[in-house]
C-alpha cells in the first residue's frame, strides 16, 4: 500500500486557467496525507511499518522523549531540549528511514468526498516544476495532518498601514541581530512572544511586549526535572484539578508573584485550559528575569497605530521602530476541506481527545489533540492501524470475490 504526503505552504496561490500547462489525475493506492510535518510523517511511517519556519534560537520546550515520533527515538547524544536544527535533522532522518517522500510546494485547493464513487478527490496546485501543474488525487482514505498551527494569525489593528516601520509575523522572524538598538513592539505573550522578546534583549534591542489577556507562566524545569514530565507523572495518580493546583504552587514558589509585572493568571488551571481551549502555558526559559529587570517592558492592549508610534488602551503612547506579531497560529482546514460533520468551523475535530482522530468515509485527523507531538504520535498510530486493518479486510474480500468468479468460470467447462 502506498501513500501520498502533501505539504501545504501557508500562503495560498491562485493561477488563471491560462497559466496551467499540465493537468493530470492520479489514483493513489492508499491514503492521501495532507501535511508533511511531524504528524503527516508519523502516519506515513506507521503505514510503511505494516517546515523550517522558525527562529534561529528556537529549542523544543518539552524533553525530547515527549517529542519523538513512533518507532524512531531521538539519538542518545542529543541534549534534553534539542535545538531547531537538531529537530529538523531528526525529521529528515525520520522521513529517510521510512522512505517517505513528501510532495513539497504543492498547495491543496480542495478536498471533497465523492459519494457516488465512495472516494476522496483532492485537488492541488504544484509549483515545484517549471510551470504550475494542476493535479487531482483520487483516494480511498484522506488523512488531515496539517495540525492546529497551519497558518499564522494576524489581528487587524487600526492605523497599522500608516505606521511606516518594519512589521513582521513571528513565523518570519529569524534573529534579533537585525533589530539591535531598535524599539520593538512584540504583540503577544505566548511562548513565541516571550522567546522572541528574550532574543531581542540578547541582541541589544528594546522590546515592549503586549499582553492582551491572562497567561499561565510556569518554570520549564522544577528541581532539575521537566515541569511537563512532572505533570505527566502526577496525572497517573492524581486528578487534573489537583495537578493544576500543585503546578501553580510550584510556579509561585519558583517564579514569585508575576501579576505585579502585568502578567495576570487565568482563573482556570494550566492543564485544564490547555485541554479545553488549546491555550498552552508559557514555559519560562529566561524571559521572566528580563521582565523583572525592566529590559522587557509589559504593556496593555493596542488602541491604534500612527506614524512611528502606537497608542495603548491606557492612553500611553510609545515611540517604536518595528512590530513583531506573535499572536499565534490556527488551523487552515476550513479553507480547503469541503466537509462539516467531523471538523468544526475552527478547523479542529468536534470530538475531543482521544476520539478525534477518526471521521466517516475514510476521513482521519492527526495533530489536533492539543497534546503536542506525543498526542500526534498516538493519533498517527491509531490512524495507521485503522487504515491497515481496512486495507487487509478489503483485500481479503477482493480475493474471495476473485476466487468465486474463478470457480464459476471452471463450472462452465
Amino acid at each position: 500500500m502506498s501513500s501520498t504526503c502533501l505539504n501545504i505552504p501557508t500562503m495560498f496561490q491562485t493561477f488563471g486557467s491560462e497559466d496551467f500547462f499540465i493537468r493530470r489525475c492520479i489514483w493513489v493506492n492508499g491514503p492521501v496525507i495532507v501535511g508533511a510535518g511531524p504528524s503527516g510523517l508519523a502516519v506515513g511511517a506507521g503505514l510503511k511499518n505494516q517546515d523550517k519556519r522558525t527562529y534561529d534560537r528556537l529549542k523544543l520546550h518539552l524533553p525530547k522523549q515527549f517529542c519523538q515520533l513512533p518507532n524512531f527515538p531521538f539519538p542518545l547524544d542529543l541534549p534534553k531540549y534539542p535545538t531547531k536544527y537538531q529537530f529538523i535533522n531528526y525529521l529528515e532522518s525520520y522521513a529517510k528511514h521510512f522512505d517517505i517522500n513528501p510532495h513539497f510546494n504543492e498547495t491543496v485547493q480542495s478536498a471533497k468526498y465523492d459519494e457516488t464513487f465512495g472516494l476522496w478527490r483532492v485537488k492541488t496546485i504544484s509549483t515545484g516544476g517549471p510551470s504550475p501543474a494542476e493535479v487531482e488525487y483520487i483516494c480511498r482514505w484522506l488523512v488531515v495532518a496539517t495540525g492546529e498551527n497551519a497558518e499564522k494569525v494576524v489581528p487587524e489593528f487600526e492605523g497599522l498601514q500608516d505606521f511606516g516601520g518594519h512589521v513582521t509575523h513571528v513565523c518570519d522572524y529569524k534573529s534579533g541581530q537585525s533589530y539591535g538598538g531598535e524599539r520593538v513592539l512584540v504583540v503577544g505573550c505566548g511562548n513565541s512572544g516571550m522567546e522572541v522578546s528574550l532574543d531581542l534583549c540578547n541582541h541589544n534591542a528594546n522590546p515592549s511586549m503586549v499582553v492582551r489577556s491572562s497567561v499561565h507562566v510556569l518554570p520549564r524545569d522544577v528541581f532539575g526535572k521537566s515541569t511537563f514530565e512532572l505533570a505527566v507523572a502526577m496525572l497517573k495518580w492524581l486528578p487534573l484539578w489537583l495537578v493544576d493546583k500543585i503546578l501553580l504552587i510550584l510556579a509561585c514558589l519558583i517564579l514569585g508573584n508575576i501579576e505585579k509585572y502585568g502578567l495576570k493568571r487565568p482563573s482556570i488551571g494550566p492543564l485544564e485550559l490547555k485541554n479545553t481551549a488549546g491555550k498552552t502555558p508559557v514555559l519560562d526559559i529566561g524571559a521572566l528575569r528580563k521582565i523583572r529587570s525592566g529590559e522587557i517592558k509589559i504593556v496593555p492592549e493596542i488602541k491604534q497605530f500612527s506614524r512611528g508610534r502606537v497608542e495603548l488602551v491606557n492612553g500611553k503612547i510609545l515611540e517604536i521602530d518595528s512590530v513583531i506579531v506573535a499572536a499565534g497560529y490556527r488551523s487552515n482546514v476550513p479553507s480547503w476541506l469541503k466537509e462539516n460533520e467531523f471538523f468544526s468551523n475552527d478547523g479542529v475535530p468536534k470530538n475531543p481527545f482521544p476520539n478525534g482522530w477518526k471521521g466517516k468515509a475514510g476521513l482521519y485527523a492527526v495533530g489536533f489533540s492539543r497534546r503536542c507531538l506525543s498526542g500526534a504520535s498516538l493519533d498517527a498510530i491509531s490512524v495507521a492501524h485503522d487504515i491497515a486493518k481496512s486495507w487487509k479486510e478489503e483485500t481479503k474480500q477482493k480475493k474471495k470475490s476473485i476466487a468465486a468468479r474463478h470457480r464459476r468460470c471452471i463450472s462452465h467447462f
